[in-house]
């Protein structure tokens, strides 16, 4: 079995216009990888997704009818985004699949994702969503609302939200039973939605969860055999945008957990997404690929992409992969 994450930029990039339209195209264009990996490789597929400048875009709504309509709570505008975002994925992976001639039904579920409620990120809150406000404004909202609001880079105040680990996918069961049954599954898309477990209930909180740490958890309890991340690169390079650049075809956990401490992989670009391939080969995943979604089938097969090993690797034995 393979979990795919697919990232939110990827579906509205941040040049984007942000209509249904386009996303729709893009949207269409990432699947056709998923698609083709299904037909040639008759792979089993769990897929995730983010939802970074959706579920902000949701919140922008939110505000500006705030007037007419009571907004609504950070985790149900996640949910709104799994179903908005599942939505348009198993249509265009459904319509691409078909005119493949493959009888494959895909299905998108609503997934709540628990986290620790003494997760030190509750403290501390990180993640910057929604619009940007003025100084005016952010003073006003901390005091009537009780948000956290920082100076994001001189273009405005936004709102921070913890950013807390993701612990357990609540319909993990729910998912391996659909995929048993010969479906693809787009589950835990944004991270899941973020609940916490109070005398034995969920509850929903005011968080969000890295969409590729909660694709790792929800990989580990599928006992899947690959974690792979889309991204718009096709393969994870050292030294990026410097003349020294140079791609890694592949690497062990222990050299990853290396270059990560090196700052190689930055918090808000690659290193999430080592931090969870890291995750999932040690606690049994046979390996981690990052590639883009046109060389998925590729790297599948071992052509293309990082691949990423729970064991050491003999690089003056292992040739590079084109």
């Amino acid at each position: 079995m393979n979990v795919i994450t697919l990232g939110g930029n990827a579906l509205l990039p941040e040049r984007g216009t942000g209509t249904f339209e386009e996303q729709f195209l893009i949207a269409s264009r990432a699947m056709e990888g998923v698609a083709e990996l299904i037909a040639h490789a008759n792979e089993e597929v769990v897929l995730s997704h983010g939802n970074g400048p959706i579920v902000g875009n949701i919140l922008i709504r939110n505000e500006a009818a705030r007037d007419q309509i009571p907004p609504m709570p950070l985790d149900v505008c996640g949910a709104d985004s799994q179903g908005g975002i599942g939505y348009l994925l198993q249509q265009v992976l459904d319509n691409s699949l078909s005119a493949r001639g493959i009888r494959c039904r895909v299905v998108s579920i609503v997934t709540q994702c628990v986290v620790d409620e003494e997760d030190p990120a509750f403290a501390k809150p990180t993640k910057p969503i929604g619009q940007f406000y003025s100084r005016e404004e952010a003073l006003y909202l901390e005091r009537s609302k009780g948000w956290a609001l920082v100076d994001d880079a001189g273009r405005g105040w936004r709102r921070v939200v913890p950013s807390p680990r993701p612990v357990e996918i609540v319909e993990w069961d729910a998912v391996r039973s659909l995929v048993a049954s010969g479906m693809v599954v787009i589950a835990a898309g944004g991270g899941g939605v973020p609940v916490v477990r109070r005398e034995g209930k969920l509850r929903g909180v005011e968080a969000v969860i890295d969409k590729d740490r909660a694709a790792a958890v929800l990989a580990k309890q599928l006992r899947a055999r690959r974690l792979i991340a889309l991204t718009s690169v096709d393969r994870v390079s050292l030294d990026f945008g410097q003349p020294t650049q140079r791609g890694l075809p592949e690497m062990s956990a222990a050299e990853a957990a290396g270059y990560l401490r090196e700052g190689q992989f930055p918090s808000g670009s690659m290193g999430p997404k080592i931090e969870a391939a890291i995750d999932f080969v040690g606690h049994g995943g046979e390996e981690a690929i990052i590639t883009s979604p046109q060389k998925l089938l590729a790297a599948v097969e071992g052509r293309a992409g990082t691949h990423i090993h729970p064991r050491i690797i003999d690089h003056e034995q292992e040739p590079e992969r084109e």
